[in-house]
């Protein structure tokens, strides 16, 4: 068993690693919206069900030594598929795909493909297993429960590790590496037992296999029968995953969304399910009946969810969290992520770790004879994938979308009220066992958990009320206006000042993206394409924020067409009560322009979608820290940018690190770079650039007028780029591109510190040297000239 754990542990670390790399690389070729994300979910968990059904039958034909190296052979094939899939979900599917494929049944159709067989194999690895170390029905459970928490908690340090350590040092490729080294390793660990194994594989074993299995079948199901329990598991599996939703988007609230968030959450929620599993397997030996026990702790689970999200929705506003966790300020700060931490260990791993505690229970139950424990096994694992799929989906995808998450947070609680009802009427039935008699007066503990999902109902805010709270609502007459759908949040926060003025805050996803009116570097960042582009018809802007970008965009009258993705929806349906507000505002303008065509998608697809030509694309700021920032700075991201300008078309960028415009200048063959405020323009073809000139423009009294109605208190925009701009030609020695889909180092800001753009020297320039994760100067090695 020690042998075994430690095998499976490494076995859990290493599929983390896989799924977190898998899902990056998928979700540039389905996309980075929520309906994409879930339908690559859908196709990983699919695959893992197909294992489980697949491994049920195939465990209990084979006898332990010959389930064993079953095990060992899905471990290796897991550790094949990580090295051969890059080439195959990235470089193919990634690449060449996106764009071509939209329907989302075809969508899925090529991420199941994709995935099949590594998650085949992995969902097969437990009925396997299991059969392994069936040599008695009295531990059988606890060893079950033993193994799968072992492994729950190997997963759980991968997301944490993977997420904090290894992806951000090394990059995805070598992650993957990494992954099969601990496949094979735990494949490895497992045959080590097969001497020992064999040994024990007597005739006289296989007699007494064969008369358990007959036995096995007319074996008495007390505490009800196999089907009855799958549903109780797909219960707790659908409560346990949308609770993990609904976490990571509260925390993502209140810790900011960077690349380490998804992995805190999930990483602490895998620990303490694991946790709770290994500590269900040293109970279940005592136990007699596990029925008290399952509902027990399904239900306390939930109920101490929903007290803890309260609790800390109660507390945020005040110190000590305001002063540092409040919506207004920068999160990204070690002190503000290590409270990040704290919270979610908090808030997350106290109720994850009594529904895990379920998953042994259920095996206490389901486990009557030897002769069927791969089946039993892979039947629950099974019906636990099935409720994990539909808790992502039905979450992912319908609850948080008309419900909200206060309203997905209050089904759920319905749907845990019902099963403690039912347990209780279970209870108070004798559990279905005509032999029992019947109680009239039923256990007490799912009656007041009950009353607790039944308060929690009442007690939790409505959404309105929570993301207010949330957003730090201004004073009495001040104006809100917000939504929320499946793809996020966004809040606006208007607070009355002296003088009438109404200055507010635009929030998405958690931190202040922007502001109305707009933020003077958003409208410099849409003024500078088409002031700089002799006939700028065409203008696509890839983001739309509080509208800052795509309203400096509209300063030519030549432009015909503006086109504006945006990745987050409820930020449009923001906009739209910001402008049914505010109807003289440059918001309600911006939208009024029949030249302006504004969607909600994810504009890296946008572009990879049709053939469409732009005379400028402009992308609107993004934190580098943000999470899945990496998608919209990596070089293949400019490549396919600039495949979509017509010739002699710009691309305007925000360059908030040296990386970032390194991989720009890596690109684009015609670069500039303005400051101070740092911004890249880059082209195929020369570009018609006269410094003078420009700074002349932007102060014209037609494009500040034009900037005023946006923000009347810009009094230039020149002063924004007076400074010497750097120049790339063709003829420019370039460091290498920093930042690639595989290994975006500015998104890991914590493993690798963001290096501000600066201006090189040119003996820096001609040497072409760049700077790298560590802060340490590199000389890129270049042939001869």
């Amino acid at each position: 068993m020690p042998r075994l754990g430690l095998a499976f542990f490494c076995s859990g670390f290493a599929a983390l690693l896989c799924q977190i790399v898998w899902q990056r690389m998928l979700g540039i070729f389905a996309g980075s919206d929520t309906i994409s994300a879930a339908l690559v979910v859908g196709a990983f968990l699919a695959g893992l069900g197909l294992g489980s059904i697949l491994g049920a039958r195939a465990a209990d034909r084979l006898a332990p030594a010959r389930a064993l190296v079953g095990f060992a052979l899905c471990e290796a094939g897991v550790a094949l598929c990580a090295v051969v899939s890059k080439p195959f979900l990235y470089d193919w599917l990634a690449l060449s795909m996106a764009g071509r494929v939209d329907a989302p049944l075809a969508v899925f159709a090529l991420c199941f493909a994709g995935l099949a067989v590594p998650t085949t194999l992995m969902g097969a690895s437990l009925p396997l297993l299991s059969r392994a170390v069936a040599t008695s029905l009295d531990t059988v459970a606890e060893r079950i429960g033993r193994l799968y928490g072992l492994n729950t908690l190997g997963a759980g340090l991968g997301a944490l590790l993977g997420g904090w350590l290894v992806l951000g040092n090394i990059g995805f490729e070598a992650a993957l590496a990494l992954a099969a080294a601990l496949e094979l390793a735990a494949a490895a660990l497992a045959l080590t037992l097969l001497p020992g194994l064999q040994g024990a594989a007597s005739a006289a074993a296989a007699t007494g296999h064969a008369k358990a299995a007959a036995a096995g079948a007319s074996a008495p199901a007390p505490f009800g029968g196999l089907p009855l329990w799958c549903g109780l598991v797909f219960l707790s599996g659908y409560v346990i995953v949308a609770l993990e939703i609904v976490w990571v988007r509260l925390m993502g609230q209140v810790g900011q969304f960077h690349a380490y968030l998804f992995p805190t959450v999930l990483g602490v929620f895998l620990l303490a399910d694991g946790a709770g599993m290994a500590w269900g397997a040293r109970m279940v030996r005592r136990m007699d009946d596990p029925r008290p026990a399952f509902f027990a702790a399904q239900g306390g689970g939930f109920v101490l969810a929903a007290a803890l999200v309260g609790a800390l929705w109660l507390a945020l506003p005040h110190p000590p969290l305001a002063s540092l966790m409040g919506v207004d300020n920068s999160r990204f700060s070690a002190e503000a992520m290590g409270t990040t931490v704290a919270l979610a260990v908090l808030v997350v791993g106290p109720p994850a770790f009594l529904i895990g505690m379920t998953f042994a229970f259920a095996q206490k139950a389901v486990q009557r004879d030897l002769a069927s424990v791969g089946a039993r096994v892979g039947w629950v694992q099974l019906a636990n994938i099935a409720g994990n799929a539909a808790g992502s989906l039905g979450t992912g995808l319908v609850t948080l979308h008309l419900l909200g998450t206060m309203g997905t947070l209050k089904l759920l609680a319905a749907l845990t009220l019902a099963l403690l009802l039912g347990a209780w009427w279970w209870r108070a039935d004798g559990g279905g066992d005509r032999a029992r008699p019947r109680r009239r007066r039923p256990a007490p503990m799912p009656a007041a958990l009950a009353l607790g999902c039944l308060l929690s109902t009442v007690a939790l805010p409505g959404n309105a009320a929570f993301w207010r709270r949330m957003h730090a609502e201004p004073p009495e007459g001040g104006f809100v206006a917000g939504a929320e759908d499946r793809s996020g949040v966004a809040f606006y926060r208007e607070a009355p000042q002296p003088g009438g003025q109404r200055p507010g805050s635009f929030f998405i996803m958690g931190f202040r993206q922007g502001s109305v009116p707009f933020m003077e570097g958003h409208v410099l960042l849409g003024v500078l394409g088409p002031l700089l582009h002799p006939a700028p018809e065409r203008v696509l802007a890839i983001g739309v924020g509080s509208g800052g970008t795509p309203w400096g965009a509209l300063v030519s009258p030549q432009t015909r067409e503006l086109r504006a993705v945006e990745l987050v929806g409820p930020v449009l349906d923001t906009l739209e009560q910001i402008a049914e507000a505010r109807p003289d505002g440059a918001v309600a303008a911006l939208l009024a322009d029949p030249r302006v065509r504004v969607e909600h998608g994810d504009g890296r697809r946008a572009l990879a979608r049709g053939d469409e030509a732009w005379d400028v694309i402009e992308a609107d700021a993004i934190l580098p820290e943000s999470s899945h920032s990496g998608l919209l700075y990596s070089a293949e991201f400019l490549r396919t940018v600039r495949g979509r300008l017509k010739p002699g078309g710009l691309y305007v960028q925000w360059a908030p690190t040296a990386r970032v415009v390194d991989t720009f200048a890596a690109v684009f063959p015609h670069t500039l770079l303005l400051w101070p405020f740092q911004i890249l323009v880059g082209s195929d073809r020369p570009i018609a650039f006269d410094h003078g000139e420009l700074l002349d423009r932007l102060d014209s009294p037609e494009v500040l007028a034009h900037a005023r109605r946006g923000n009347a208190e810009i009094r230039s925009l020149a002063r924004l780029v007076d400074g010497a701009p750097q120049i790339w030609t063709p003829d420019t020695p370039r460091a290498p591109a920093a930042l690639t889909d595989m290994f975006p180092r500015d998104e890991f800001f914590a493993n690798q510190p963001l290096l501000p753009a600066r201006r090189r020297t040119q003996r820096e320039t001609a040497l072409g040297m760049g700077l790298d994760g560590l802060g340490e100067v590199r000389v890129a090695k270049r042939k001869a000239q």
